[in-house]
This record gives structure tokens, C-alpha cells and sequence, in this order.
């Protein structure tokens, strides 16, 4: 029953597809799809074709409508309707990929096949489709040979790290609430279960049942309910299975990133903080509740939104669950308690309340029940705890003094704390988790990684956690599209394959630049760096700084009217976000009070005091470098190379997880959430769509038909595939290309099938599965006659032996019947009678001769008695040097089986490295000439920077003489200024006396016959001050632009002078640091010598 139940969630019912009528009707009606409103495309007849239209009939309402003739799509046949690989569809366009998924998720089958990769629709409630019955059903079959699963995308990945020996990993992608990390569960159940070491369902092994309890208690701590998914990552981890030769699991490693920690304190509205909260208020009983000083959960300032449950979810059940992981994960109860001491210390720190005194500013603590509750948990002395909250010791030259807070700086301390001892008890949780998942030490021959990182998150206002997540989101997009667009193209040219190449317009570099880019503009994490440094900084004067940097960058915009609450807005690859710059500084620095966490790294909760171990390491306020307080609350900055800032930190763990992936093979899962209301069986069309755009898999469908996606080096092709041509290659040596086109050739494939390279042979989707099916049916038919030849030879030994016993049986008849008739016959009677008493006479003489023998044979008997012992004795010592040598020998097998892999992976290399080298020599003498004129362009080079070096010092010192041009250039502009004053007073007399002459001119044309002559010395003279005007505006312009220039350089040398005084700025506290840094020494040289 329950399997029937499975596979209505896994396979197509043929009988529906396969129906003569439907494709009858879809023949007839020429139906096609058109854009939809309502549905994103919908069937329709076409009727007509009207120029650059047509007219069609829609098939839901018959009414007839009028579209462009570029909206209309094709439709596949019924036949392919709920195909499992959409690369298989006739007509591939977003209409039949999205009609195709939509038919599957109605169905029930949310996994669908895009080519390489797959995509799976969170359906939004449980399908009995993740069974150990279904496991074992994967297991090592082909992908094409079982329905979409992510089990078979597992299973491609496991099988391909045994067979190839290359590291994979599997990537789960999509959006926040889109089923990453329950995929990704099912990854770790179906690996434990295959690669498990221990057979037995019962007598599973630790580390197998440890790894799929370590998603529990990391659920429990770093996830939450959000708006969009009730049991979404906070964090993001990357988890690395490790396997030996054989393919079992010997360890595991857990790396985690960005744990949103501010959710410890602050939630957005009909939002959770962490689930373990929830869990330890809900499920502790009266006496645990009573330890932990634990209260009702309106009583606790951190969670914002007081109980909010989840449907379909016990808290209480959960605790029980996440107590009894962390037992399976060998966390003694010790631990444990120190792990909920804390979290109750957390949800404490929030009740703790400051209120500002009446005539100062200076923050006060009426009450300090909480701060005594805190002190108990956290195991401190709550009097060195409020003095250091109230009036910290901060660093002042070389003396300590104590400084009042004001009620803002004391809060802030407060929700700092409460943030840091969150996110130290989860890294220490991790820490403890990958101990018990690497008890053995031992590093695998291969690993498997699975990711799973916080989706892509768009909410009405975003801030810095949102950023590095859609960041990480960006750069792994990028990664998809380079290795299944860029990097594919890129071998196919490599390879001299012929092919042109396409560009998907895909590229999202420009997004990443815009928020990593170092310099040249700086990026939008750079900038928030540079502004850390600087004293008075604020997020306002960040903001300033990234619009007039960045202003101009294609995915930056602006807030397009001033009334909207975000600062700055990021096109990313999903769509445009907003951004609220609120508190990036302090998120980026992320300053701690350093009194109260020497305090906690004192504390007599062993517990706690391991936390708070890297103490030092912290931005504590004796590192005060001079920011206001309306910069940053509690003045909380460090100086210039002391620590290293959230955003730089996480860029550097970020590159390092993409230099792991790009080193593996990678497997990608495109996760699709198909409505916001999380509801089951809910499609909504446009935002399906819009992530099957974003995500790029109409494009990875269409270069997995167009392109080939298959590939294997001459080598290992010959190896694999002789068996199906074996009389194509004569025998002797012969080069690997021209054995493979013989094969090919002897194979009769399409020319349109594949492609030979360099070093490989390319294959098109599904050639390769043909030829491993046909290779599975040969091997089969030269088993089947083996097996026969033996069945053969066995009979024929045992009818042989049937023989011999036969001629044995045929003896002992004969023999039988002649004793028979011998035995009555009276001479035989009297020699048997007769021959006892012949013995009589000799048995005396026999008598002494055997009593000396006796003798002989004791004396034999007890020397063989001692070398007996003797020989037992070596026998014991033997059997000991035996079973050591059995150890050795069973370590040199194993040893000799990796070495025996590891000599086949050499020779496969060797004959790819061979087939390349041929290729290298020729590029190397190509190289070796370009490496000549390098070495002459270096030394020219040298020569340049030597000269530049000159010329810098002129610069130098042109500069100094460009200070005291300003000086006298400002003189001369204000000079000028002034003298363009008059010359304004000038040109508007002019233009009055021009306005006169022409009136009076205006007056001598009326008597021109009269006045002929005098007309003409007045025309003269008009001409001569017309000429004095045009002059006079042609100076006046001159003066302008020589006024527009000064201007130009006066702008360029206040921004010189500005930098110059930054510079000289940043280089004398330098000077100061080291100053003090040598006083230091000196101390310390002086206290040796003493």
C-alpha cells in the first residue's frame, strides 16, 4: 500500500499521456500558447494569420483574440505532456516549461530533470517518497533508468566520485522558502544509508547516525520562522563528507557562515527568533524551568512578538528531539546545560533596564533583578558586571579611567552582548559537532559537498545581513551560469570542436563588482570598510559616499522619491532590492563592551569561560580612536589594523568556499517556491517564471540539445567501450585519437552525435547512457558464456568422478562374488586353519624382539615427548608472528589497492597529459619566444619605472610649488572676478548707448534724401561701435572661460590638498602608534636588563 502511495509521487501514468483522441484534438485545433495574464500562457486555436498578427480562439473561453505573432509559442505534443527531462521537449520555450512543470506539480511530482540539472517545486506538505524502501530502490541504478529524485542526482554524484575519482558536490539554490535545506536532508539520509560501513539497518553506525543527527541541533539553533518559510537557514553551511577507497564514510566537516545573530534580539513582525528558544520555554519541565530561572514568554524584551507557533510543529516534541540528538552526538549533559544556562542568560539580558537620570545623561539601573539573573546563568559577580555596563574602564593615553555610559550607549552594550554570546554558543555547537563527526582523523580519499545557504531574500526593507546573503546568492548564480555556459563553450574550443559560440547574456559580474569591487570605483563593501576608519563617520555620510561613487553603475539606483524609507537600491539577478543603511557600521565592526567580556571569560561557569576564550581578540572601548557619539553609539572603533571587519571577513570565507566548489564537479538543484502563502498545490505562474528566468534554466536546457554535455578522454573510452567493437582495432600500439574513430566508426554513430576533440570524445545528452546500456548487455552475454564454460567443465569433472566410482563399484562386486566362492571350498577352510598355528614356533623369538623394540620405541617416545613441547612452544611463538603478519599483510593489500587506484588514475593522466603534451611543446617554443620579448619589455619596464620614479620626485616638488601657485592663482582669480565686475558695468553702457544710436539712426532714415552725407559719417560711426561691442563680448567671453579654468584648478587643488592633509593625517597617527609601540619596547628591554 505504501508503495503504490510512493509511486503515485514518482511515475507518470502512461495511459493518460499516451490517449489517440488527445492527440488527435491537439493536431486539428493547431493549438499554441499565448501570454495570459492570469495563467502566464494559456492554450489557444490558431485561426488566422493577419500580417504581423494573428487571430486565435482561446481554448478556456472559445472568445477570439488578436496577438502579435512574436507572443505566440509552439505547444508539444500530448505525448510529452509531464516529461521527466524537459531537455526531451520538441519545443522548448518558457510557455512548455512552465505548462510542464505546473502538469507534474498538480500531479504530485515535484521533481522534473533540466537537462543537467534538476529542478524540484516545494510542494508544501509530506510525500512518502524519502523512504529507506525508496533508498534502496536509487540505489545504484542509472539516472535515466528511475524517475526524477533528488536521490538520483545523489546517487550520479556518489557513483562519479567512485568511478572517476574526482570530488563533487551538490548544490541546492532558490530562493528563501524554496526547500534547500529539506533537500539537503535527504542528501545526508541517502549517503548514510549507501555509504554507510555497518549493512545492517539495526546495527547502523555511529558516525552514520551522528551525521544525520547533527541537522537537528543545527536546525534548532540556527533556523527560524520567517514571513516566507516557517523553518528557514539563518546561516548558511557547507557540509563535506569524506569517503575512503572503498566508498565508505569515514567523517564529515560542518563550516558555517553569516549566522544572522541580530535575530537573537530583534524579529520583524509574525516572525520567530531561533527555534531553541521556542523549544526550552515550551518543553522544559517545572524543575528545569526553575534551574534556568526560565519565565513566560510576554516576560522577555528579545522576543518581539511574543509566542507565535508554527502549524503542524510541537515545540515541546522538538526539545525532546533536540536533547536526544545532542546525546547521540555525544554532548555530555554538562554541556548541555551550559548550552541552556546560556540561552536563558540571553533572553535575561533583554529584560535588563537603563533609564537616563535627571540632571545628566549618564544611564542608571533602577532595578537589577535581570542583571542578577544574568550573573547567576552566566556564572560572574553582577556588581563588576553593572560597573561595567554603567562605567566601563576605557583606555585614555596610558591610564585607565572610568567613564559614565549614557542610556544608548548601555543599551546597545547590552544587545552587543546578548548577540556575541549567541553567535559564540553556536560556533562552539559547530566546533563540538565536527569533533564527534571526525573522531577517526582520517582524510578521505574523496568527498562529497553539500551546500546549503540561505536563499535569496527580498524583503520591504533590507539590511546588512541581506546584503552578504544576496551577495553569496550573486556569486553563486555566477558560478551555474560560468560552469554550465562559460566553461562548457570554453572546452568545446579548447578541444577544436566546431562551435559557435553563444552568449546567454547571463554574466553577473557587474552585481558582484558593484558590492566587492576593492577599487577603481570601490565597491559597496569596500566603501563601508573605508568609512569604519574614518572618525565621525555615519551611515548617512556611507550612504553619501556609495550614491557618489556608484551613482552611475547599471544595477545601482537611487530611491526614486525622497519619501522612501531605503537609502540605496541593488539590481541583483532576482530583482531590484532596497536597502536601509541603519547601524552598517556598527554590523560591519561589530564592537563589544570589553570590561563585561573579560568578566564573562572569568566566569566560574566553565562553560561560559570557554566561550569568551579569545577574549583579546575583540574591539573593546579602550580602543576608542575618536568617533562622536552621534556617529556610533558607545564610540565603539578600533585603530587602523587591529581587527578585520564582519564584511572583510565573510568575503574571504566566501572565496575560499567558491575556491572548493570550483575544484569539484558540481551538481546543481534548482529549488522553485511556487506561491508565498505556503500553501500546498498552489502554483502562481509569474513567480515560477520569473525564477525560472533568473535562474537560467531555459538556457542550461538549450545548451545541454544544442551542445555535449558528455564527455570521456581516449583512454578511458578505449578501456570501456573496446568490449562493443572487438575486432575494430588491430593489435600493436596505436595512438589514442585514431583507436577512438575506429571504435566510433565500428559503432555506427550518427556523425551528429558526437564530437572528437583533442584529448576526449564528446557525446550529445543520452549517447553515452546507450552505449554504457549495450555495454551492460555485452558484459552480460560474455558472463552468461563463462558462466556456462564452468557449469560445462564442473559436470564434465563430476561425471568423471561418477565414472571412476562406477569401475570401483564394478571391483569390489567382483571380488565379493570370488570370496563368496571361495569361502565353502574345504582346502581354503584348512589354510586359513592351518596358517595361525605356522606363527606358534617364531612367537617366542617375535617376543624378545619386540620387547627390545619396546624398549627403543619408549626411548623415541620421550625424546619425541620433549621436542614435542619444544616444538609447541615454537608452534605459540609462530602463530603470534602469523597473526602479525596477517595484520601487515592486510594493511600492504589495502595499501595495495589504493596504490593500485591510485596507478590507474596515474596512467589514465599520464596518457590525457601525453595526448596534451604534444600540444605544449609547440606553445611552450611559442612561449619561450613571447618569454624573450618579455624579458625585453621588463627591462624596459625597469628603465620606465625608474624614470617615473624621477619623475615622481619632480612631481613632489612640483606639487609644493603648485601649493604656492594656488595661493597667488586665487589672488589673480579674485583680481579677475573683480575686473569682470567692471567689465559687466561696461557692456551694459554699451548696450544703452547702442539702444540710442539706433533711435537716432531710426530717425535719419526718415529724412535719408536730406541727410545723405550726415547719414553716412553716422553710419560709419554705428559700424565702429558695433565693431567696439563685438569686441568687447568677444574679451568678455575670453575672461569667462579663462574664469571657468581657474575655477577647474582651484577645485583640483583643494581636492589634492584635502588628500594630501588625509594622508599626512593617516601617517602621523601611524607615527604616534609606532611611537608608542617603541615605549612599549624599550619598557619591556629595560625590564629584561633589570
Amino acid at each position: 500500500m505504501a508503495q503504490r502511495d510512493a509511486d503515485k509521487y514518482l511515475y507518470v501514468d502512461k495511459n493518460l499521456i499516451n490517449n489517440p483522441l488527445t492527440q488527435a484534438d491537439w493536431a486539428a485545433k493547431k493549438l499554441v500558447w499565448v501570454p495570459s495574464e492570469k495563467n502566464g500562457f494559456e492554450p489557444a486555436s490558431l485561426k488566422e494569420e493577419v500580417g504581423d498578427e494573428a487571430i486565435v480562439e482561446l481554448a478556456e473561453n472559445g472568445k477570439k483574440v488578436r496577438v502579435n505573432k512574436d507572443d505566440i509559442q509552439k505547444m508539444n505534443p500530448p505525448k510529452f505532456s509531464k516529461v521527466e527531462d524537459m531537455a526531451e521537449l520538441t519545443c522548448l520555450n518558457e510557455a512548455s516549461v512552465l505548462h510542464n512543470l505546473k502538469e507534474r506539480y498538480y500531479s504530485g511530482l515535484i521533481y522534473t530533470y533540466s537537462g543537467l540539472f534538476c529542478v524540484v517545486i516545494n510542494p508544501y506538505k509530506n510525500l512518502p517518497i524519502y523512504s529507506e524502501e525508496i533508498v534502496e530502490m536509487y540505489k545504484g541504478k542509472k539516472r535515466h533508468e528511475m524517475p526524477p529524485h533528488i536521490y538520483a542526482i545523489t546517487d550520479t554524484a556518489y557513483r562519479s566520485m567512485m568511478q572517476d575519482r574526482e570530488d563533487q558536490s551538490i548544490l541546492c539554490t532558490g530562493e528563501s522558502g524554496a526547500g534547500k535545506t529539506e533537500n539537503t536532508k535527504k542528501v545526508i539520509q541517502y549517503l548514510a544509508h549507501v555509504a554507510s560501513s555497518h549493512k545492517s539497518k539495526k546495527d547502523q553506525g555511529e558516525l552514520e547516525r551522528q551525521l544525520l543527527q547533527a541537522n537537528p541541533i543545527l536546525e534548532a539553533f540556527g533556523n527560524a520562522k520567517t514571513v516566507k518559510n516557517d523553518n528557514s537557514s539563518r546561516f548558511g553551511k557547507f557540509i563535506r563528507i569524506n569517503f575512503d577507497v572503498n566508498g565508505y564514510i569515514v567523517g564529515a566537516n560542518i563550516e558555517t557562515y553569516l549566522l544572522e545573530k541580530s535575530r537573537a534580539i530583534r524579529q520583524a513582525k509574525e516572525e520567530r527568533t531561533f527555534h531553541i528558544f521556542y523549544y526550552l520555554l515550551t518543553g522544559a519541565g517545572e524543575h528545569l524551568k526553575n534551574d534556568l530561572l526560565l519565565e513566560p514568554y510576554n516576560k522577555y524584551r528579545f522576543l518581539s512578538n511574543g509566542h507565535v507557533t508554527i502549524p503542524g510543529q510541537q515545540d515541546k516534541d522538538m526539545f525532546q528531539e533536540t536533547m536526544e540528538a545532542m546525546r547521540i552526538m555525544s554532548i555530555p549533559e554538562e554541556e548541555q546545560m551550559g548550552l541552556l544556562r546560556v540561552i536563558s542568560g540571553v533572553l535575561q539580558l533583554g529584560n535588563i533596564v537603563f533609564k537616563k537620570e535627571r540632571n545628566t545623561d549618564q544611564a542608571s539601573m533602577p532595578d537589577n533583578t535581570a542583571a542578577q539573573k544574568v550573573s547567576h546563568l552566566l556564572g560572574i559577580n553582577v556588581t563588576d558586571f553593572t560597573r561595567g555596563i554603567l562605567t566601563p574602564r576605557i583606555k585614555v593615553g596610558r591610564d585607565y579611567v572610568q567613564k559614565a555610559q549614557t542610556k544608548e550607549q548601555a543599551d546597545f552594550a547590552i544587545e552587543a552582548l546578548a548577540k556575541a554570546t549567541y553567535e559564540r554558543m553556536f560556533r562552539w555547537l559547530v566546533m563540538r559537532i565536527n569533533k564527534a563527526l571526525d573522531k577517526t582523523k582520517r582524510q578521505g580519499a574523496s568527498f562529497i559537498g553539500i551546500l546549503d545557504i540561505a536563499g535569496f531574500e527580498i524583503f520591504e526593507l533590507n539590511s546588512f545581513e541581506q546584503l552578504c546573503i544576496n551577495y553569496t546568492n550573486e556569486k553563486l548564480q555566477q558560478l551555474f551560469n560560468h560552469t554550465m555556459f562559460i566553461l562548457e563553450q570554453e572546452e568545446y574550443q579548447r578541444e577544436g570542436i566546431e562551435w559557435n559560440f553563444i552568449d546567454f547574456g547571463l554574466d553577473l559580474q557587474p552585481c558582484i563588482d558593484l558590492i566587492e569591487k576593492p577599487a577603481g570605483p570601490p565597491g559597496i563593501l569596500a566603501l563601508l570598510d573605508e568609512e569604519c576608519w574614518f572618525p565621525k563617520a555615519t551611515d548617512k555620510s556611507f550612504v553619501e559616499k556609495v550614491v557618489q561613487e556608484q551613482g552611475t553603475h547599471p544595477k545601482f539606483q537611487k530611491p526614486k522619491q525622497l519619501k522612501d524609507k531605503a537609502d540605496f537600491c541593488v539590481i541583483h539577478y532576482a530583482g531590484r532590492v532596497d536597502y536601509k543603511a541603519d547601524e552598517w557600521l556598527m554590523k560591519n565592526m561589530d564592537p563589544l563592551n570589553d570590561n563585561v567580556a573579560t568578566l564573562l571569560h572569568q566566569s566560574s561557569d566553565r562553560f561560559v569561560s570557554e566561550l569568551w576564550k579569545d577574549v583579546d581578540r575583540i574591539v573593546g572601548l579602550d580602543q576608542v580612536a575618536g568617533m562622536s557619539d552621534s556617529a556610533l553609539p558607545g564610540a565603539f572603533k578600533t585603530r587602523k589594523g587591529m581587527f578585520r571587519t564582519v564584511g572583510q571577513l565573510y568575503k574571504e570565507q566566501l572565496a575560499k568556499l567558491m575556491a572548493t566548489l570550483r575544484n569539484t564537479n558540481p551538481n546543481f538543484v534548482r529549488c522553485i517556491i511556487p506561491n508565498h502563502e505556503k500553501k500546498a498545490g498552489k502554483l502562481d505562474p509569474h513567480l515560477v517564471l520569473d525564477q525560472l528566468r533568473c535562474n537560467g534554466v531555459l538556457e542550461g536546457i538549450r545548451i545541454c540539445r544544442q551542445g555535449f554535455p558528455n564527455r570521456v578522454v581516449f583512454q578511458e573510452f578505449r578501456q570501456r567501450y573496446e568490449i562493443l567493437t572487438p575486432n575494430a582495432i588491430p593489435k600493436g600500439f596505436m595512438d589514442g585519437k585514431q583507436a577512438c574513430v575506429l571504435m566510433i566508426k565500428a559503432l555506427e554513430l550518427d556523425p551528429n552525435l558526437y564530437r572528437i576533440g583533442q584529448s576526449k570524445v564528446f557525446f550529445r545528452a543520452g549517447v553515452l547512457a546507450h552505449l554504457e546500456e549495450e555495454r551492460d548487455l555485452k558484459i552480460t552475454d560474455v558472463i552468461i558464456g563463462f558462466q556456462a564454460c564452468c557449469r560445462g567443465y564442473l559436470a564434465r569433472k563430476a561425471f568423471a568422478k561418477r565414472q571412476q566410482q562406477l569401475t570401483a563399484m564394478k571391483v569390489l562386486q567382483r571380488n565379493c562374488a570370488a570370496y563368496l566362492k571361495l569361502r565353502n571350498w574345504q582346502w581354503w577352510r584348512l589354510f586359513t586353519k592351518v596358517k595361525p598355528l605356522l606363527q606358534v614356533s617364531r612367537q617366542e623369538e617375535e617376543m624378545l624382539a619386540k620387547e627390545e623394540e619396546l624398549v627403543k620405541v619408549k626411548e623415541k617416545q620421550l625424546a619425541a615427548e620433549n621436542r614435542l613441547s619444544e616444538m609447541e612452544t615454537l608452534q605459540t611463538q609462530l602463530m603470534a608472528e602469523k597473526m602479525q603478519l596477517q595484520e601487515q599483510l592486510q594493511a600492504e593489500i589495502e595499501l595495495c589497492a589504493e596504490a593500485e587506484e591510485i596507478r590507474l588514475r596515474l596512467t589514465n593522466k599520464k596518457q590525457e597529459l601525453e595526448d596534451i603534451c604534444h600540444d605544449l611543446e609547440a606553445r611552450v617554443e611559442e612561449e619561450e619566444e613571447r618569454c624573450q620579448q618579455l624579458q625585453i619589455e621588463k627591462r624596459k619596464m625597469q628603465q620606465n619605472i625608474q624614470e617615473l620614479e624621477e619623475q615622481l620626485e619632480e612631481e613632489e616638488s612640483a606639487r609644493q610649488k603648485l601649493q604656492l601657485e594656488k595661493v597667488t592663482t586665487e589672488a589673480k582669480l579674485k583680481k579677475l572676478e573683480e575686473d569682470l565686475i567692471v567689465l559687466e558695468d561696461q557692456n551694459s553702457k554699451f548696450a544703452k548707448e547702442k539702444k540710442l544710436l539706433e533711435d537716432r539712426i531710426a530717425e535719419f532714415t526718415t529724412n535719408l534724401t536730406e541727410e545723405e552725407e550726415k547719414s553716412k559719417s553716422l553710419a560709419k560711426l554705428k559700424n565702429k561701435h558695433e565693431a567696439m561691442i563685438t569686441e568687447l563680448e568677444e574679451r568678455l567671453r575670453r575672461e569667462e572661460k579663462q574664469r571657468q579654468e581657474l575655477e577647474k584648478t582651484r577645485r583640483k587643488l583643494e581636492g589634492d590638498s584635502t588628500d594630501l592633509h588625509d594622508q599626512i593625517a593617516e601617517l602621523q597617527a601611524q607615527i604616534a602608534e609606532l611611537k608608542m609601540q617603541l615605549v612599549k619596547k624599550e619598557e619591556e628591554l629595560q625590564a629584561a636588563l633589570a
